[in-house]
């Protein structure tokens, strides 16, 4: 099985650790586009703050998130699952699962980052800002960058299990899974229901799939279909429905009234 994440925005900055190596992180054939995009991020950031800053989509409280982007390949590192903070980690609290689970996330957890494509929790990263909406000078657009390389190191990812995607709409657009992979492709989107209606609430959808990835870890479930996977989160205690398979898989709709 493999759980795809979306990073989280802000994130935590490490005073000491070693500096990045590429040549340590997981999914080595991404090292000559995290190469370009680490370029391109540290010659905008070198360069006029203001503009770096705008850029980036950064205000003048964030000039700090500019000056390290200016200096990543020295900057300290710590683990990715250190590294991303927030509502959705927060409640998926890695560091606290047990020795199995932790196992687990390893082989299982991988998350879609826009300056390293994809990383495993392990990975050593520094803290760095760089929305999958930007545009960056001399590479374009960073959604198109990654999108032109990550589906053989995705399906290599993935093998022959479950792909469970529960990134937000930024970064699913880093990598589409083909419709030759659909019939083991769950897509999980959080519904919040109140006095009869519902919506997707940013809060509620961060918590729910941070707890949901945790309860499937702390679990051991492998299940190899989206059938499978509902059947799992059912007797997990969640409520879903399952959408009608489309050319790029199922849609689970999990239902919560509260996170």
């Amino acid at each position: 099985m493999l759980v795809l994440l979306p990073p989280s925005e802000g994130k935590a900055v490490p005073r000491r650790g070693r500096p990045l190596d590429l040549a340590t992180l997981s999914f080595p054939a991404l090292a000559p586009a995290r190469s370009e995009v680490l370029a391109a991020l540290a010659r905008l950031c070198q360069g006029d703050p203001d503009r770096a800053a705008e850029v980036l989509g950064l205000g003048p409280t964030q000039a700090d998130d500019v000056r390290r982007n200016a200096s990543l390949e020295t900057a300290p590192t710590a683990r990715a699952d250190a590294i991303y903070t927030g509502v959705l980690y927060d409640h998926l609290d890695l560091a606290g699962l047990d020795a199995a689970a932790r196992r687990r996330a390893t082989r299982q957890v991988v998350v879609t980052s826009s300056l390293f494509g994809l990383l495993r929790p392990g990975d050593r990263v520094p803290s760095y800002r760089l929305s999958g909406t930007v545009r960056l000078p001399d590479l374009g657009p960073v959604a198109a960058h990654w999108r032109g390389v990550l589906d053989p190191v995705a399906r290599e990812a993935a093998g022959s299990g479950l792909v469970v995607d529960l990134r937000s709409g930024t970064y699913a657009a880093f990598w589409k899974p083909e419709p030759d992979l659909a019939d083991r492709v769950a897509t999980v989107r959080v519904l919040h229901e109140s006095q009869g209606r519902r919506s997707v609430v940013s809060h509620f959808n961060k918590a729910t799939k941070g707890r949901l990835v945790r309860a499937l870890l702390e679990d051991g479930a492998h299940p190899r279909t989206p059938a499978a996977l509902a059947r799992d989160l059912e007797r997990l205690g969640w409520t879903v429905e399952v959408a009608a398979p489309d050319r790029h898989g199922t849609r689970l709709d999990v239902v919560v009234t509260e996170v």
